[in-house]
């Protein structure tokens, strides 16, 4: 394809030049990863950035549990659990009341709130003293849980849909590796702490007040100064673009923010003058481009981000559209919620005193290779979403979406079986658990990737909506599989189950239509 018309081939140099912009609606056809004077190369990292240290509280709990808090507070494995579904609650609503937020004010200055009200609660972890405390702690530090949907809008409004799948898969998974990267600091700085000599009770308390708080706020403070609200500039220049002029000549109704002042379509006089503006703004190399059929296929080459209304709401909720990503979210990141929850508590109660020297710390070690798969998966979840959307259009997207899903589910059903037949004395071989495990999480992985790769062709002028609840959906999908946890005591019963519900999920959503593009 020729680069005056659409994205340019790809070539190493990319990475560290300047982004090549799309003139019609200013989203990178390129990410400039290593060019931090770039700044959809900062709105890039920083997205990712927010998310990831936002675990380091959101899924502090799950490894000090086994062990430490348990003891310490006198827990039940009632409680236990229930304190995992109180965190994934909170989780969701903040989700869903995120996405307006976004599209109204904004992904950085959503994603910088978010971390600075969650670092409240991270740094009064250490006062809980019973179940009750602990479940109110919970549920306001997952308030972190939210920035998931400012990550992923910030990077939908900053790559075109060459390359949007791709960069949303990697923000999500690089933010994701943060559960990882939790199991291993937390149980490391809990550990370092003992050592020092600091009791049980004392030494899990600190290790929050140490870790998570301070860095939540410093990460939101390079958020609020080296981030950038959108390509035209801040969020209410972010209809100053060239998409909105054409999407007002294609009959759509623009739905002005409170702080946007509606500005006249330029003339063909200002063209130089307004483009050579915009390239000062974002320090950006535009492409010349022409804003025809074979620029503009679809809606999301030129939809921006707008307030929600009554009347876009009621649309969103009624299209089938918006439950495709949703429902398949249901089961791949609600699979990985469970798994990054339960699994070192599964591993400890299993190989705990009958497999020498496996501790908490051991059990939180292994678990932690779950969500460092994050560093390549989603990724490349997201990055085949956009190599099949070449040759199939967003049919291509939805199917591989799709596949990942029934393959995760396939192989948590063969997990749940081999656990079950392996009771007593007969204990499962451990090599043989984190193989087909590891089967599971790279299917639910890859299937995260790809569904935020279909996410920004799904109601496209209400992203971060989109985003909230896709995102909020993969929380009500954690909760589920939670709470099978919680009320089927057999690990290997619970994990059949939890495969039976996610093949039949994405088998069914196989009927539902997408756009060609």
């Amino acid at each position: 394809m020729s680069t005056a018309y659409g994205p340019p081939a790809f070539q190493w140099s990319h990475l560290w030049k300047p982004a090549i912009v799309n003139p019609v609606n200013l989203k990178s056809y390129t990410i400039p990863f290593f060019n931090l004077r770039d700044p959809y190369s900062r709105s890039f990292h920083l997205s990712w950035l927010g998310f990831f240290v936002a675990f380091l509280s959101w899924f502090a709990f799950p490894p000090l549990i086994p062990e430490a808090i348990k003891s310490d507070l006198k827990l039940t494995n009632a409680q236990v659990a229930n304190s995992n579904v109180i965190a994934l609650c909170a989780t969701l609503l903040v989700r869903l009341v995120t996405g307006p937020l976004v599209d109204s004010y904004g992904p950085r200055k959503v994603m910088a709130a978010l971390l600075i009200l969650g670092a409240i609660p991270s740094g009064l972890a250490g006062t809980a003293h019973n179940a009750t405390s602990l479940y109110i702690l919970r549920f306001f530090i997952g308030i972190l849980g939210g920035t998931f949907v400012p990550c992923q809008a910030w990077t939908s409004a900053f790559f075109d849909k060459n390359c949007v799948g791709t960069a949303n898969a990697i923000v999500g998974g690089w933010g994701n590796m943060g559960g990882g990267a939790t199991f291993a600091i937390m149980v490391s700085v809990y550990e370092g702490l003992r050592h020092l000599g600091l009791t049980e009770h004392v030494a899990w308390r600190v290790s929050f007040a140490a870790v998570p708080a301070p860095i939540l706020i410093f990460v939101a403070v390079l958020t609020l100064i080296f981030g950038q609200d959108h390509p035209a500039g801040k969020w209410s220049q972010r209809h100053n673009t060239r998409a909105t002029e054409l999407a007002v000549k294609q009959g759509h109704e623009v739905h002005y923010g409170s702080d946007e002042v509606p500005q006249a379509p330029a003339s063909d006089d200002d063209d130089d003058d307004l483009e050579k503006k915009k390239k000062d703004q974002v320090s950006v190399n535009v492409i010349d481009s022409d804003p025809d059929s074979t620029v503009v296929k679809s809606t999301v080459d030129i939809a921006v981000n707008e307030p929600l209304t009554m009347k876009t709401a009621l649309a969103i909720i009624s299209s089938p559209l918006t439950w495709l990503p949703a429902l398949a979210y249901v089961t791949t990141f609600g699979f990985e919620l469970a798994l990054d929850a339960k699994m070192a508590d599964i591993l400890y109660n299993l190989y705990n005193r009958r497999v020498e020297g496996f501790s908490m710390v051991t059990a939180g070690y292994y678990t932690s290779v779950f969500g460092f798969l994050n560093l390549v998966t989603r990724p490349f979840g997201g990055y085949v979403g956009d190599v099949v959307y070449r040759h199939w259009g967003t049919q291509g997207k939805k199917w591989w979406t799709l596949i990942c899903g029934l393959i995760m589910g396939a192989s948590s059903i063969a997990g749940g079986f081999y656990l079950a037949n392996h009771t007593g004395s007969n204990l499962p071989d451990l090599a043989v658990v984190m193989g087909v495990f590891s089967v599971a999480a790279i299917f639910s992985e890859l299937g995260n990737g790809a569904n935020f790769a279909l996410v920004p062709h799904c109601n496209a002028f209400n992203n971060g909506v989109m985003s909230g609840i896709v995102g909020a959906s993969g929380n009500i999908g954690g909760i589920i599989f939670t709470l099978i946890f919680r009320f089927q005591p057999a690990s290997g019963k619970a994990w059949w189950i939890m495969g039976v519900i996610c093949v039949a999920i994405n088998a069914v959503l196989v009927v539902i239509p997408v756009p060609t593009y």
